[in-house]
């Protein structure tokens, strides 16, 4: 699979694939992680969105899990 493809059905574009490898290596490792273990891409961008939104919760004081 290329990083456009890959990008596309996370819904995102190729050059924040790229950003991610260099700023968010644990992002890269997570998908990748996923793939292996034959995870959808649904369920690998849940996982990407929930651990996006407890950063943002975290960073702003906020600790919520659920």
């Amino acid at each position: 699979m290329t990083k456009e493809e890959l990008a596309k059905l996370l819904g995102t574009t190729r050059q924040n694939l790229n950003k991610w490898e260099k700023e968010r290596p644990d992002l890269v490792r997570l998908i990748n992680q996923g793939l292996a273990l034959d995870l959808s891409i649904e369920e690998t961008r849940k996982h990407l969105e929930r651990l996006e939104a407890i950063k943002e919760n975290a960073s702003s004081g906020k600790f919520n899990l659920k």
